[in-house]
């Protein structure tokens, strides 16, 4: 009864063994990721539409998110940002509050705009990488893609790109006089 006690031991420790060794196989591949947040200063988030048929545009602050990125393996790239609504700046106070409100963002109930990636590849022109996401407004949820280039940027890189999307996906501005389509340009600054 003993030696069945012994060798029952031994079993559970080599196997508890295998265990450890495989968590800490699991983690170190983790931490060999390099990871980055997106830095508020040195970063933008812009946007330009018509009104009446004259360009007006504004910006957004309170980038947040986690940044995963190797140039050289794309595969493993993860990028999942999100901005305050509550921070949208078109230099006109009045107009501000307005785009606040319910029928725009309706920054009470969806407080942030995100993006998460779904792949990251390169494209044909040199330099020049495709990314393809969720964008999520006022809990709305498209599927985007846009050409962005990456450039190392002291312990970081400057990841600029730039996409269109229709406000009108996304229930923002209902019958208003503004165009349905905007451009968003974005220069994300990521540190370690």
């Amino acid at each position: 009864m003993d030696l069945w006690l012994v060798i029952l031991n031994a079993y559970n420790i080599t196997i508890m063994k295998r265990c450890i060794l495989l968590l800490i196989t699991l983690a170190a591949g983790k931490l060999a990721m390099t990871q980055y947040k997106p830095a508020e200063n040195g970063s933008s988030v812009q946007f330009t539409i018509r009104n009446f048929g004259i360009s007006t545009g504004g910006s957004f602050r309170g980038l947040q998110g986690d940044i995963i990125f190797d140039i050289n393996d794309l595969a493993k790239a993860s990028l999942s940002v999100s901005i305050d609504a509550n921070t949208v700046n078109t230099g006109n106070d009045t107009r501000d509050n307005h785009l606040r409100q319910d029928s725009y963002f309706d920054v009470k109930n969806y407080p942030r705009i995100s993006f998460v990636s779904t792949k990251v590849s390169t494209s044909d022109k040199t330099g020049v990488l495709l990314i393809f996401g969720k964008l999520t407004i006022k809990n709305q949820t498209k599927d985007i893609s846009f050409p962005f280039t990456a450039t190392p940027n002291g312990n970081g890189y400057l990841f600029k790109g730039t996409f269109n999307i229709n406000r009108k996906d996304f229930g923002v501005g209902g019958t208003s006089t503004i165009s349905n389509n905007l451009e968003v340009q974005l220069a994300v600054l990521s540190t370690k």
